[in-house]
């Protein structure tokens, strides 16, 4: 029997450029596109390429993570096919994960168990969706030891991210983790190539890279610090275009967004209400799974003079909106908003209550928030930002 492919998503990510969203809980858990965690669309992912072997290795505040992945993504008893989160347990001494590739290591006896003959380890915390399958037949091509995901970043937007060079062959060649000055494209000095994050290794060849790495004493630990910048003078690490990456049923250019940021959380939800959306929930050739409470469906009602009006918006099951204006907003599970009110460009994550008469323009309000009647914000920055701190939970 051929040996098959293991996946490992690293959803251990405390968030910290995420907060308040992060609070209580981990990033891979932050409510997205109003009926969606950040996680799913890693695992969707894997899901819709027919690779389900998948560990899913948590660390920080994961119990909403655990309780999603419990009720959404649980499909035990189908034959070779699992879904399983691996906290932290401090296997290899009372510490937490060092790093991304000590994370790995930790758990490196799952991968012995398992057997693979690749290794996919993704990240959880981007909005994308790639077909795993055509960069796993890229890996195998060019006999591969590790092959890395990458796309074109904007130069000023590149020191966030592993900064990549490549031949003509699509070898890397050189490789600078976060650089304060990064490399351009050749002949393209308004980009970088990057790295998404997502790695293929060959399953031997990971498993003595990452014992080698956690018997150095000098090494952060981190693939993107150690463990590439150690293999790629070897030749055998290659590069995956993302952008070579078909999905069916979808526009050619393809979308990657990294929501680590307030500011990038919101503007990807603003992307999904775009005249012709970059990123598309609607694929029926490419569904997105994830959990979905048993709810009745969104109820709009007038109430008096005051008419329901929704414009550009999703609107998630279990909301209630009577006499309300909704317009280019994203609504979570369970949104009650009363009549009079005016929500604008806002994300609401769901379990919240917004009394009548108020006007929210440019919010992001998380969960189990309630808001009183006639309550004002995104029109007065430093009352918001008094609020924020004090009895009103919004970002």
């Amino acid at each position: 029997m051929a040996k098959g492919v293991l996946g490992m998503v690293l959803a251990g990510g405390e968030g910290s450029r995420l907060r308040p969203l992060t609070n209580n809980r981990s990033k891979p858990a932050v409510p997205f596109g109003g009926s969606y965690r950040l996680i799913d669309f890693a695992l969707n992912n894997f899901l819709n390429a027919d690779l389900l072997q998948i560990y899913v290795l948590t660390q920080f505040k994961s119990q909403s993570l655990n309780h999603h992945l419990k009720q959404g993504w649980n499909i035990t008893g189908l034959s070779g096919r699992f879904i399983d989160t691996i906290p932290a347990q401090m296997r290899m001494g009372k510490r937490w994960y060092d790093g991304t590739a000590d994370a790995i290591y930790q758990n490196i006896r799952f991968i012995e168990l398992a057997d693979p003959a690749q290794v996919a380890i993704f990240g959880s915390d981007h909005i994308y969706k790639m077909d795993i399958r055509q960069m796993l037949d890229f890996h195998s091509a060019k006999e591969s030891a590790l092959t890395v995901s990458a796309l074109k970043m904007p130069i000023g937007e590149a020191s966030a991210f592993g900064v990549i060079e490549v031949d003509e062959e699509g070898r890397m060649i050189g490789f600078e983790e976060k650089p304060a000055n990064p490399k351009c494209v050749p002949g393209d000095p308004e980009h970088a190539l990057v790295s998404m994050g997502n790695y293929i290794f060959e399953a031997d060849v990971l498993a003595k890279e990452l014992t080698e790495d956690a018997e150095n004493e000098n090494s952060s630990h981190d693939f993107g610090k150690d463990i590439i910048p150690k293999l790629y003078p070897q030749g055998k690490v290659f590069v995956y275009d993302f952008t070579q990456n078909s999905i069916p049923g979808e526009k050619d250019e393809v979308y990657w967004r990294d929501v680590g940021t307030i500011d990038a959380y919101w503007e990807a939800h603003m992307d999904l209400l775009q005249e012709n959306p970059p990123f598309s929930l609607y694929n029926r050739q490419w569904p997105l799974h994830t959990y979905y409470p048993p709810l009745p469906p969104a109820t709009f009602t007038d109430a008096g003079e005051n008419k329901v009006k929704v414009t550009n918006s999703l609107i998630s099951a279990g909301s209630y909106i009577q006499g309300a204006q909704i317009h280019k907003s994203v609504l979570g599970f369970r949104s009650n908003i009363d009549h009079g009110t005016l929500v604008s460009e806002c994300v609401m994550l769901g379990d919240t209550k917004i009394g009548k008469n108020c006007r929210l323009r440019r919010c992001i309000i998380d969960k189990n928030v309630e808001i009183a009647e006639g309550t004002v914000i995104g029109e007065d920055i430093e009352l918001d930002r008094e609020r924020s701190t004090s009895r009103l939970r919004v970002s």
